[in-house]
């Protein structure tokens, strides 16, 4: 794993969520949270956020996503703009383009799509 203190930060046990959608649960829509959220399920639509956001392995998410931060250990599709960090852990997939300030791929993730790095001001 790439040694980033960002990387250190992301909390990804289920107690450091505010709210979990769990894997029985399929949602159509748009997502506003402010607060770190998991998603275990499925989403069709769009995801907008000012907090963290996982997507667990059993998670399918078909949405375009802005967010902070994004860990992803299941599959996405969609366009993903996150203002600090898009992490693709080596069970993630993301079909779509991507802009971040930083962008880690672990081996054995999946990427297709455009990926554009930014700098945060």
């Amino acid at each position: 794993m790439a040694e980033s203190k960002e990387i250190e930060q992301f909390d990804t046990d289920e107690d450091d969520f505010d709210t979990i959608m769990a894997e029985d649960i399929t949602f159509s829509g748009t997502i506003f949270f402010e607060k770190p959220f998991m998603i275990k399920g499925t989403v069709d639509g769009s995801i907008d956020s000012k907090s963290d956001l996982l997507i667990d392995s059993s998670a399918v998410v078909r949405a375009d996503i802005t967010t902070d931060r994004v860990y992803i250990r299941g599959k996405v599709e969609g366009n993903i703009n996150a203002k600090r960090l898009i992490y693709v852990s080596s069970t993630g997939s993301v079909t779509g383009d991507i802009t971040a300030g930083q962008v880690v791929l672990e081996p054995g993730s999946s990427f297709s799509g455009k990926c554009t790095m930014k700098t945060t001001a």
